[in-house]
């Protein structure tokens, strides 16, 4: 399927496809919930996709201890990149984290663990509309 070795890929490379990846996971997990007004949508959106958001799911992963050592290693490749983008509306931490949530989930799509995926997207869903991540 991939011609892409994903233990090559920088940091970078691995956020780029997992910002897709839980973008699109998101989505379908609004629109499961009947939601269909797009203003709506995105409003519901960001409780997950912001930078805010992902440092949020990113300690409680850290105190429920849900990631494997290798999932780990992968969030510091992406949360340690260095990003000549500018972070928007937060600041530079919480903007790495964000990097590295997304780096996690592209090492998860390129390395194929599509149950993984589902795991903790339903996971982070739980932790959202708990509202565990809004303390």
């Amino acid at each position: 399927m991939h011609n892409l070795n994903y233990k090559q890929m920088n940091g970078l490379s691995l956020a780029y496809i997992g910002d897709a990846i839980y973008e699109l996971e998101v989505r379908r997990h609004l629109l499961s919930l009947g939601l269909t007004k797009v203003n709506e949508l995105q409003r519901r959106s960001k409780h997950y996709v912001s930078a805010k958001a992902h440092a949020a799911l990113f300690e409680q992963m850290m105190v429920t201890n849900i990631l494997t050592d290798d999932e780990l290693d992968y969030f510091k490749r992406g949360r340690n990149a260095k990003s000549h983008t500018k972070a928007k509306n937060t600041d530079v931490i919480t903007y790495r984290i964000s990097t590295g949530v997304e780096a996690l989930f592209g090492y998860l799509y390129m390395s194929e663990q599509h149950e993984r995926i589902l795991e903790l997207m339903t996971w982070i869903f739980e932790q959202v509309e708990t509202g565990s991540t809004n303390k």
